[in-house]
């Protein structure tokens, strides 16, 4: 008897789903067994640096700005941006007719201050000696003239009216006498004649010191050796004092000055090296050290201001206040075991110990391990793991699992790089099935 081709197809058909039926739950049964492939690191000794990086600008030692102490009108401006100057040198001038004037007049005034106290003490004290000898000499014949009268009048020769009027000459003689020894005392160099010249002519000396500082004043010099930042001023213009005529950056030490987030100072300290580049000429990196950390916060930016010193001579192409990129290295091992971050699980609160899944056995264990070092992407192992251990790096993997490592490549500051293919029992059994 003959059976229909139909049944043999349709036999045919499910044997075949059986089959493969079979091979799919063998084919699950042997992953299951097998484990899960998971991508692992293989811990190695490797160099770990930590760094920071953040915005900074070119700041100089120090910065002046040059007005005049005078108002007049501007002469002459000697310099231009970006000039470099000397000490001393003349930067702007002022128009000087008027205080010329000034000085003159007070010159004058001086010199004939000078010219009365040295009459005082020469001519006018032979002049107050000559009169207090004529007045010495009048009183000796007044007193002589009252002697003979008073012998006429007891002889009675002169009457008593002429006796009076010798005594009254006698009176005047030394009345002139005692006025010409006045006259000598105030002649005399602590007399108030001659402290009263000497007053004159030091008032007068004064008045022309004031005339030649405000001439002097009329020219602008540099403080010190610098660079003019800025000028805003012209010939013609009137300019008064308080206003700044010119800015100057004093020849110094060329400083950068950076604004740091405050978290992040616990991990400064001078002295660190640094890396600075500007952002207009990126291929001239040039080294630099931290000089000074300010001991005050800004309380409305919440940061702290780091200054740095050149290691050498400052490039050409540096201009105050350029905005710069900076970066510091904070810390550096030279042989550390170093994990990614992506390969720790659970993290204490204070950041000194975490979990990681080891391969034991084709198990995941986990295992607590302290940690030292930290960067943005990388992490020192200090305890709990040994050269060659195989670390499994980030997934759904939990402890007690039957895993199969695949280990891949990764450096410290460079991304992990994830292994290509199916990674768990899941897609696999998906392949199995699809064929």
């Amino acid at each position: 008897m003959r059976l229909p081709a139909a049944l043999f197809s349709r036999r045919g058909w499910m044997v075949s789903g059986a089959v493969a039926l079979v091979l799919a739950a063998a084919a699950l049964a042997w992953l299951m067994l097998r484990g899960t492939t998971v991508d692992a690191l293989e811990l190695r000794y490797a160099p770990l640096l930590r760094t920071l990086q953040f915005s900074a600008r070119v700041a100089t030692l120090s910065r002046v700005d040059i007005g005049s102490t005078v108002t007049g009108r501007v002469a002459q401006v000697r310099v231009r941006e970006g000039a470099q100057v000397r000490q001393g040198d003349v930067l702007l001038r002022l128009e000087t007719d008027e205080l010329r004037a000034a000085l003159t007049q007070a010159v004058a005034s001086e010199r004939q201050a000078e010219a009365r106290l040295a009459g005082l003490r020469s001519s006018g004290r032979g002049a107050v000696r000559a009169g207090l000898a004529q007045a010495d000499a009048t009183l000796q014949a007044a007193q002589a003239s009252l002697a003979r009268v008073q012998q006429l009048v007891a002889q009675g020769f002169y009457s008593a009216a002429q006796l009076d009027e010798a005594r009254r000459a006698v009176e005047v003689a030394q009345a002139q006498q005692l006025s010409a020894r006045a006259q000598i005392q105030a002649n005399d160099d602590g007399g108030t004649d001659v402290v009263q010249a000497q007053a004159q002519l030091a008032a007068a000396r004064a008045a022309t010191a004031a005339a030649r500082a405000r001439l002097a004043q009329a020219a602008l010099l540099a403080p010190a050796d610098a660079r003019v930042l800025t000028r805003a001023v012209e010939p013609g213009q009137i300019v008064q004092p308080g206003k700044a005529l010119l800015s100057l950056a004093l020849a110094g030490p060329t400083q950068l000055s950076a604004q740091v987030d405050e978290r992040f100072l616990d991990q400064l300290r001078t002295g660190q090296k640094a890396a600075v580049v500007a952002d207009a000429f990126a291929g001239q990196r040039f080294p630099a050290r931290v000089l000074s950390i300010a001991p005050a916060v800004d309380a409305q930016r919440g940061a702290i201001e780091v200054k740095f010193s050149l290691e050498q001579q400052a490039p050409a192409f540096l201009r105050e206040d350029m905005t710069l990129s900076v970066e510091v290295e904070t810390a550096r091992r030279e042989r550390a075991l170093v994990l990614p971050v992506s390969a720790l699980r659970a993290q204490a609160a204070d950041a000194t110990s975490a979990t990681v899944l080891l391969v034991r056995d084709g198990r995941a264990s986990a295992r607590t391990v302290r940690t030292g070092l930290r960067t943005l992407d990388a992490v020192e192992v200090l305890e709990g793991l040994a050269e060659g251990d195989r670390v499994l790096l980030a997934g759904k993997t939990l402890a007690g699992a039957r895993v199969r490592a695949r280990v891949v490549a990764w450096q410290p500051g460079e991304p992990v790089a994830r292994a290509a293919g199916a990674s768990d029992a899941g897609s696999a059994l998906t392949n199995a099935m699809g064929r």
